[in-house]
């Protein structure tokens, strides 16, 4: 892109009309203002109000995702801002005083359903406030018709570890586990981030099943979500976190690897912290390395760029992050940097179904949801319904996964779509100065 560092005005054609500065250019201001910023700002911790330590945090992110973009697309000087990311992300562990929210007994849920931040943790936030109308739609935009049914995917429900540290995707049979078999002794983030058998809604003791009429895969998102009175439309005001210390743990343990200097220590300052929250067993980088996941190198499931003496717990690190920052606006990014973007091309799948039938998810004596073929069955209580391949699609037709967007038509191409197109309007405007992205055609002749 073109830099700037003054406000312009019409008499600066020249400025106004320059060609890109260079990536690496571009990228030395940045780093230039993240410092200023960070020996500027007060040192005070500030829930609200950007202070060093959420400078420090923005350039562990920044440097993260620059470094490994630069390492995965073959540009040169990866290692520099990698470097940069481990000494932020150090400087912000050995100095802020954050730590990790440990209360209660679900706490990794609690820092999401929480109407104010938690400041243990919380570097800097949303503020929203219900008395001042400051409100957003997290808790509709799971619980309702409306707003695109949204769910996990299945391929990260998979990832989830059981709760013994074992991989999940080592159990055999575990492709055709029914929901309930497959929410058992699990990681338990993955019950406080979906609904899973035995759930109960914030406020109440009644026993919840996910609600297909809500999530096209069936994994019903819960994260953020408190009370049920805040589900109606634009009634959410719990605040949000924007940057928290769990990210920075991440950051630096997988700017250490993709550099080759993580230690166990770096691991045991770092991942530690995020299983040790949840009762997880520690990543064990030695056994990680020597035994990569499958599951994690397979194109279709996993991350098959990675490669290496570190490929195993950089894998395992991938995995970490994904858990741990499910929902949190990441995953499109960390697939760019990683260029692994063709995995959008894979099925979009969710929980599995042996066929026709009537299922009680969480086994309350609830007919939850029933799957039928032709005519609608009569004498059914369930509380939705969903005729195959018409109101839902399987993978092998009358069994198999939930496929979603099944005739939404999209090809990923690897050597344009990790850019987007430069505007056509700025192009025109600058008489071609500015070029465009590889790949994309806009039509003009400059």
């Amino acid at each position: 892109v073109p830099w700037y560092d003054k406000v312009l005005d019409s008499s600066d054609a020249e400025q106004l009309y320059k060609p890109r500065d260079s990536r690496e250019f571009v990228m030395q201001r940045i780093i230039e203002d993240l410092d200023f910023a960070i020996t500027t700002l007060s040192k005070d911790k500030e829930l609200y109000k950007v202070s060093k330590w959420a400078a420090l945090a923005l350039k562990s992110r920044v440097c993260l995702f620059e470094g490994t973009f630069r390492k995965y697309h073959g540009l040169e000087d990866y290692e520099k801002y990698l470097n940069a990311c481990v000494s932020a992300s150090e400087t912000f562990m050995n100095e802020s005083g954050y730590t990790l929210y440990k209360s209660g007994s679900t706490p990794y849920r609690d820092l999401f359903a929480s109407i104010n931040l938690q400041a243990d943790e919380v570097i800097f936030g949303r503020d929203y406030e219900a008395s001042l109308s400051v409100l957003h739609n997290v808790q509709n935009y799971e619980n309702s018709t409306t707003m695109g049914r949204p769910g996990m995917n299945k391929k990260i429900v998979n990832s989830y570890l059981m709760a013994d540290g074992s991989r999940f995707t080592d159990k055999a049979g575990y492709e055709t586990m029914t929901f309930d078999q497959e929410c058992q002794n699990r990681d338990p983030r993955l019950a406080q981030t979906i609904r899973t058998p035995g759930y109960t809604r914030i406020g109440s003791t009644k026993k919840e099943a996910p609600n297909l009429a809500y999530t096209m895969t069936g994994y019903h998102l819960i994260k953020y979500s408190m009370t049920a009175n805040y589900d109606e439309y634009n009634k959410s005001c719990n605040d949000i976190p924007l940057f928290r210390t769990a990210e920075v743990y991440l950051n630096f343990a997988e700017a250490k690897a993709e550099l080759g200097t993580l230690k166990q220590a770096d691991i045991n300052k770092s991942i530690k912290l995020l299983r040790d929250r949840v009762g997880m067993t520690n990543l064990d980088m030695e056994l990680a390395n020597s035994k990569p996941d499958p599951y994690l190198m397979s194109a279709a499931t996993g991350y098959p760029n990675v490669k290496g003496a570190n490929r195993g717990v950089i894998l395992e690190i991938r995995r970490e992050r994904t858990i741990e920052l499910a929902m949190e606006g990441f995953r499109y990014y960390d697939l760019m940097r990683w260029k692994e973007g063709s995995c959008m091309d894979n099925d979009f799948l969710g929980m599995y179904f042996p066929g026709p039938g009537n299922y009680d998810l969480n086994h309350d004596g609830t007919i939850d949801v029933c799957l039928y073929k032709g005519a609608k069955p009569t004498g059914v209580n369930a509380l939705e319904f969903l005729e195959i391949g018409v109101t839902v699609e399987l993978t092998e037709g009358e069994s198999g996964n939930i496929i979603c967007y099944k005739d939404v038509p999209r090809q990923w191409n690897e050597a344009r779509d990790y850019l987007y197109p430069i505007p056509r309007q700025d192009r025109i405007l600058t008489n071609g100065a500015l070029t465009q992205n590889p790949g994309w055609n806009d039509g003009l002749n400059f």
